[in-house]
């Protein structure tokens, strides 16, 4: 029975444990804040001191010298609790921003190098939620713990001091102190649970708010803003459901401290009270006690208050570190041998590949090889297998059988970096950052880029001349994915980023489909340009695009099922006739 009881805390342990440390680096401003905190902490014993010495010498005894006294001592006490709870407060929240920036980048570096299945099966908003929302809940882990601390000092200095001052009173004081347990016992784990609840909820939301921004084209073409903005307003209601569940959880706890405070307070009353009346107690020592009662329990209760906010912050981290440890497990690596010297070719010997969940694998036995010079089509009808053909190329999914070798090494032998670089991808989503046309066209390239070669890159792309009717030419904002330009402005800057990469492989797909027929033109005589000199993989979806390649792969149910040129294939091939026929008609079969 015991080990599910201490596993908990021995996960919360290492919890607090990973979040302290990224507030190390940080030591000169958390050594000032712990500076303010060790100040500040026997502030309450001396104010109710000085509370002991205001009612029985000034009050009671008109003492004058003593009014000058605890005049002087509450100025200086309030002025030096100001000062120093302002250099911990300050300090404290200041290194916790820096560190939520360390965790923020770090965990933002971690995702770029997942790899793409994993993205696949995420969702966006869920990530976002966790770089934004769970790591700013981590902030508070630290300067929570310090104020826990600076207030259990405060509660031992007052405790030390209402027991010096007066053991019976004390013992009064403090008989329903055990109870002031029970929040930190039942709320901490309360407050985790609906913790993890909230924070998921958030995810959720942000999920449903990337969704509807992203897809609002769609959203709008179907009519569907209604049922849109049901389906966000039942996600916040759920939000709003569990934060109010915690919001109850806080206050119940708050105000069983506050109980707890007013048994003892009424002790003391009726004790201390009979004592004052019998002549046994001044009435400065009652006050003072009472003060100081009064401020022994405030700490608790900002104890209780930071020990809830330790516990959000933990559930946070849990969620953080859940992405950091996947990501240390499945980030992609690469090999120690960089892509240099000329292409040679790349081939893929045996290659299965499926998706998780699949009922059928995605590729089954691909065998290809594509030489240097040659233009490789690859044709066949959805789900055949061409996009994932293409994804296995630059490595972004591995696949489970076989392997690929590129001028005769396995890709795994390359590192990640030299063996993207020495290819370029043209696909049908033509994405595009919200930046300036100019660092789009030289998003591929590192360092700074001449102006020169922007523009031979655009002019090739046939881009030049409708970037130099946009407002501010090539420092024109092209919007969030490029929502300012066509479809087939869009495209022809990515030919153009491509043409600036210059890399020896290209692989197209389906770079024209979404296009209308005068883009698919100038877009086509742009990927010429593209194509010239280089190796090229080409998935197709338009037939006319790909007539003249050197070798056109048909594929269906993820093999190969003939190869060869058009002429050859229209001939002998059932599939490629009838992908021909769909497109060009029995009549233009005739004539071919």
């Amino acid at each position: 029975m015991s080990e599910p009881k201490s596993a908990p805390r021995h996960q919360s342990l290492h919890l607090v444990k990973r979040c302290l440390k990224y507030f190390l680096p940080y030591k000169g401003r958390l050594s000032l804040a712990v500076l303010g905190m060790i100040v500040v902490a026997p502030c309450g014993a001396a104010s109710a001191w000085l509370v002991k010495h205001a009612v029985d010498d000034v009050l009671i005894n008109k003492d004058t010298m003593a009014l000058k006294f605890v005049t002087v001592g509450i100025v200086v006490l309030m002025v030096l609790k100001g000062v120093f709870r302002f250099m911990q407060n300050y300090y404290m929240n200041t290194a916790g921003l820096l560190a939520i920036n360390d965790l923020r980048n770090e965990l933002y570096g971690k995702i770029m190098y997942l790899p793409m299945g994993y993205f696949n099966e995420s969702q966006v908003g869920m990530l976002m939620s966790r770089v934004l929302n769970d790591v700013g809940l981590i902030r508070n882990s630290l300067p929570s713990m310090v104020m826990l601390t600076r207030e259990f000092f405060t509660v031992v200095g007052l405790a030390f001091y209402v027991f010096y001052l007066d053991w019976r009173l004390a013992f009064w004081g403090t008989l329903v102190l055990p109870a002031a347990l029970y929040p930190f016992i039942y709320y901490s784990r309360r407050m985790r649970k609906l913790g993890r609840r909230t924070q998921s909820r958030v995810s959720d939301v942000s999920v449903r708010l990337q969704e509807g921004l992203s897809g609002i084209r769609i959203i709008k073409g179907f009519a569907r803003e209604k049922f849109e903005i049901d389906r966000f307003c039942r996600e916040n209601d759920l939000l709003v459901e569990s934060t109010n569940k915690q919001i109850m959880a806080s206050e119940q706890s708050s105000r069983v401290m506050e109980t707890v405070g007013a048994f003892a307070a009424g002790l003391v009353l009726w004790y201390g009270g009979g004592r004052v009346i019998a002549g046994d107690l001044t009435t400065g020592s009652l006050l003072s006690f009472l003060t100081a009662l009064a401020l022994l329990y405030d700490p608790i209760k900002r104890m209780n208050a930071a020990n809830i906010d330790i516990q959000m912050a933990l559930t946070g981290g849990e969620r953080v570190f859940e992405i950091l440890d996947k990501a240390d497990d499945i980030a992609e690596t690469g090999g120690g041998v960089e892509v240099a010297g000329p292409f040679r070719g790349i081939a893929l010997e045996g290659v299965r590949f499926s998706y998780p969940a699949a009922s059928r694998p995605a590729l089954d036995g691909i065998d290809l090889e594509v030489k240097a010079g040659e233009r490789i089509a690859i044709v066949g009808p959805s789900g055949s297998g061409k996009t994932t053909l293409a994804n296995l190329v630059p490595r972004f999914f591995d696949p489970q059988e076989g392997r690929i070798a590129l001028n005769g090494r396995p890709l795994a032998d390359y590192t990640l970096t030299s063996l993207r670089r020495s290819m370029g991808l043209v696909s049908q989503d033509a994405f595009l950052f919200n930046a300036t046309v100019r660092e789009n066209i030289a998003y591929g390239v590192e360092g700074e880029s001449a102006q020169a070669d922007v523009e031979a890159a655009a002019r090739a792309a046939y881009a030049h001349e409708f970037i130099m009717e946009l407002p501010q030419g090539y420092d024109t904002m092209v919007g969030e994915r490029g929502v300012k330009l066509s479809g087939g402005q869009k495209q022809r800057l990515t030919i153009a980023r491509a043409i600036m990469k210059n890399p020896p492989l290209l692989i197209l797909d389906e770079a024209t489909s979404a296009l209308d027929t005068e883009s698919e033109r100038i877009v086509q005589m742009a990927l010429e340009n593209l194509m010239q000199d280089r190796t090229s993989i080409v998935i197709a979806h338009r037939l006319s695009t790909i007539l003249t390649a050197d070798c056109i792969v048909v594929m269906e149910d993820g093999r190969i099922t003939d190869q060869g040129r058009h002429a050859a294939l229209l001939e002998r091939c059932e599939t490629y006739r009838r992908l021909y026929e769909m497109q060009f008609g029995c009549a233009q079969q005739e004539q071919a």
